[in-house]
């Protein structure tokens, strides 16, 4: 199977160029950076201590309190971070990190992964969430370089598609050193795949990230409105918001909703959709406070989601309506937020089992409840019993994470 998977990688590799050139045009590659996906790359290397990898803007976010945290360790003196997407780097570049280099990830070739371990010499490599790569896996396995999955998270679609494959999966999963999954359905799905060795700790997103806040002139605007979020969502689910938004307004006429989509790349397109509901929509990528009237204010830019969450007491969380499985709450509820959200919620199951049982999130099947739960929770905040109930589980996962990282180092 390995044989088949590296022929597919030389046909990926040979149409590459024409795939990345039309991902450029449309704005999620960055041209100037793309010969990294080759292990081709400017920067001048140095032995790397810890290199961790993570796809998307998700799986970073998680993982930036341990970056921070080895970043301060004297004994580590290279950090190197990996992820696959513009939104990612574009999050990475605004952090200040010292000891950390950010390149995008290399496409899974054979002789790519080589050359990549062999310019960046990784002592560790910790990858998160579903991040599996079977040439990757198989050459750090031929170096002897430490492979741990942390916040490891695989879904039943996922599980059974490497079940096809049986023996092609027990030969890429048997190559990782340690698995900590993130919940105990990964956990069974790993010891099936062929993990030596798993333990179980949590989910890392339970671990809480920097707070942030708004310039005193937006906070200004929005302390004389009555504010609703609606964050991480998907397609359709916008449009949901505009309707909810209209029912709302007639119990709360100085209401605004601010929108924060999952992929903000979409926002022409959500906003084209919205107007089509006679809604008043403005961006946060114009700089400008938005007007009176504003009814949707969108937020179409990296990283600023806690910001707003600040100001509302209630949350709806995307990705739950559609079939996608359920963005993280926590960031929500940290926040204060009492949360609403869809029934499709696999990805953060046991996250909203914990939310449920503290009261602190409805699920919503239409409009109507949506709009129910909000009359009821808009002048809601989370008790400080219930924060420290959730930050107390989230600095232990986050202490054991570290502990078991450096039982490799």
């Amino acid at each position: 199977m390995y044989f088949l998977y590296n022929i597919l990688g030389v046909i990926f590799f040979l149409i590459s160029p024409i795939i990345l050139f039309f991902r450029i045009i449309n704005g999620k590659e960055d041209w100037r950076r793309s010969l990294e996906k080759y292990a081709y790359y400017k920067i001048k290397n140095s032995d790397t201590t810890v290199w961790f990898h993570g796809a998307s803007v998700g799986e970073i976010m998680s993982i930036l309190p341990l970056v921070n945290k080895f970043e301060k360790d004297k004994s580590i003196k290279k950090i190197l971070l990996t992820s696959s997407t513009l939104s990612s780097a574009s999050i990475i570049a605004k952090k200040p990190l010292k000891k950390t280099t950010h390149i995008y990830y290399p496409f899974d070739v054979g002789f790519i992964c080589n050359n990549f371990l062999n310019y960046w010499k990784p002592k560790i490599a910790i990858f998160v969430d579903s991040e599996i790569w079977p040439n990757m896996y198989e050459k750090i396995n031929s170096k002897k370089i430490p492979l741990i999955l942390i916040n490891a998270r695989i879904t039943s679609k996922s599980f059974s598609r490497w079940q096809i494959f049986s023996s092609f999966a027990k030969n890429v999963f048997n190559k990782i050193t340690i698995a900590l999954p993130q919940n105990q359905e990964t956990k069974n799905y790993l010891k099936k795949l062929g993990v030596k060795k798993i333990k179980f700790i949590g989910n890392l997103k339970y671990f809480k990230n920097d707070k942030q806040s708004l310039k005193t002139n937006m906070q200004e605007y929005f302390k004389n409105r009555k504010v609703f979020c609606a964050a991480s969502t998907h397609y359709n689910e916008e449009k949901i918001i505009g309707k909810l938004h209209l029912k709302l307004k007639k119990k709360f006429k100085n209401l605004i909703t601010i929108l924060v989509p999952r992929h903000i790349n979409r926002s022409e397109e959500i906003k084209k959709e919205l107007e089509k509901l006679k809604l008043k929509i403005s961006e946060r990528s114009s700089g400008n406070i938005p007007p009176d009237d504003c009814d949707i204010y969108i937020v179409n830019t990296y990283g600023e989601m806690s910001k707003f969450l600040r100001l509302s007491n209630v949350t709806f969380v995307g990705g739950s309506i559609v079939n996608h499985g359920g963005q993280n709450p926590l960031e929500a509820v940290r926040m204060g937020n009492y949360v609403m959200h869809g029934k499709k919620v696999n990805n953060f199951k046991e996250i909203y089992k914990e939310l449920k049982n503290l009261k602190i999130s409805s699920e919503v099947k239409n409009v109507d409840q949506m709009v129910k739960v909000f009359v009821n929770y808009h002048n809601y905040k989370t008790s400080s019993s219930k924060l420290n109930k959730i930050n107390y589980l989230g600095n232990k996962i986050f202490e054991n994470n570290v502990e078991e990282i450096k039982n490799y180092l």
